[in-house]
C-alpha cells in the first residue's frame, strides 16, 4: 500500500458516499486509476464495506457497558459455542477474547441501565459456559472512534 492508497483510505473514512470524481480530485489522480485503486483495496479486503454512522441516542442504544466475562470451560468447542452465541446478540457491539484474568471483554449498548439489567439477566447470563461477569458502566464517552488511523 502506497501513499496514494493511504490518501484514498483517509478520504473514504471521512465520507464513504464521496463520488469517484470528487475522490480522485482530492487525492490527485484521474478518475480511472482512482477507481482501479479502490477496487483493488476492496478486492484485497483492506476496505471491507461501507455504511452509515448512526446516532446511538436516536437508536435507543446510548447506554454503554463494558463487561468482563469468565467462562467455566475454555476448550476450543466451548469458545466456538460462546463466539457463535455472542454474534447473534445485537446489543453486543464488540467482543474480544482477552489474555488475562478473564476470558472476554464485551461492549454492550442498551437504552438505559434498566434495559442493561434486563439484558444481563435474560441474555448475557444465559450465554454458553458463562461462569462470571463484571460490568463497568460508562459515565461519559470521551472518545469512541470508528475510524482507523491511516499514516500520512
Amino acid at each position: 500500500m502506497d501513499k496514494l492508497d493511504q490518501k484514498i483510505l483517509r478520504e473514504l473514512q471521512r465520507d464513504g458516499r464521496i463520488t469517484m470524481t470528487e475522490l480522485s480530485a482530492r487525492v490527485g489522480l484521474t478518475k480511472t486509476p482512482c477507481i482501479e485503486r479502490v477496487r483493488r483495496l476492496e478486492k484485497n479486503k483492506v476496505i471491507t464495506g461501507y455504511g452509515a454512522h448512526l446516532n446511538p441516542e436516536k437508536m435507543e442504544a446510548g447506554h454503554i457497558a463494558f463487561v468482563q466475562v469468565s467462562l467455566n470451560d475454555t476448550t476450543t468447542h466451548a469458545l466456538h459455542e460462546f463466539n457463535l452465541a455472542v454474534s447473534q446478540i445485537p446489543q453486543i457491539q464488540s467482543c474480544h477474547m482477552i489474555a488475562g484474568n478473564f476470558d472476554y471483554l464485551l461492549k454492550v449498548r442498551t437504552k438505559d441501565v434498566a434495559a442493561y439489567r434486563q439484558f444481563l439477566g435474560t441474555k448475557l447470563a444465559r450465554l454458553p459456559k458463562v461462569q462470571h461477569t463484571s460490568t463497568f458502566i460508562v459515565m461519559e464517552s470521551v472518545s469512541d472512534k470508528i475510524t482507523i488511523e491511516v499514516p500520512e
